[in-house]
């Protein structure tokens, strides 16, 4: 079932029907965000519902608490991801990311048996850094503006086809249809 389906079956009698969506005004960063904020939520609530299977897996027992209180920062996290403020969560991102990695390194000690997993965890922790802080500087890059800077719309007609197709569609409209202050001059 697609986007266009669903938006025509709840508009009016009256509205226009979709016939295909145009392309996504997404950019890439934002289709990035995006992704890390729903992967964000499915983590942080993996980690609020079973975090003693993360501490067995890691040989960390014990830490159960510290889990499910870095889940709810990452279901946060992921909420302010989604949201339109992206940037500050992605920012928020890699400061969690920061706070797993020392957790991680912490259980790199000799005596944990499950050593192995750990570096395993730290590995993709660390990946997974490395793309919070790229989409963070890529959106923050995208949708920042500096100081004093304007938006420039000189260039825009504001006609979906431009404003060379709207002078033509008005010309193939009967006069009989057209209000007075529309209808060509004779002077011209």
């Amino acid at each position: 079932m697609n986007v266009t389906y669903i938006s025509n079956l709840v508009r009016s009698e009256g509205d226009p029907k979709v016939l295909r969506s145009g392309p996504s005004s997404l950019g890439t960063a934002d289709q990035l965000a995006k992704a890390l904020g729903w992967f964000s939520l499915a983590l942080g609530a993996a980690e609020i519902v079973a975090p003693r299977r993360f501490t067995r897996a890691l040989g960390m027992e014990g830490s159960e608490g510290l889990v499910r209180a870095y889940g709810f920062r990452e279901v946060a996290a992921g909420l302010m991801t989604l949201s339109p403020d992206k940037t500050t969560g992605l920012w928020s991102r890699v400061g969690g990311d920061a706070l797993d990695i020392v957790t991680l390194l912490s259980g790199l000690r000799h005596d944990n048996p499950k050593r192995a997993n750990v570096a395993c965890a730290l590995s993709m922790v660390l990946g997974v850094t490395l793309l919070d802080f790229v989409g963070a500087k890529a959106t923050a890059a995208r949708h920042t503006r500096s100081k004093g800077q304007r938006r420039l719309y000189h260039d825009r007609s504001g006609f979906p086809k431009g404003l060379q197709a709207a002078r033509q569609a008005r010309r193939k409209l009967p006069t009989q249809s057209r209000s007075p202050s529309l209808a060509p001059s004779s002077a011209a």
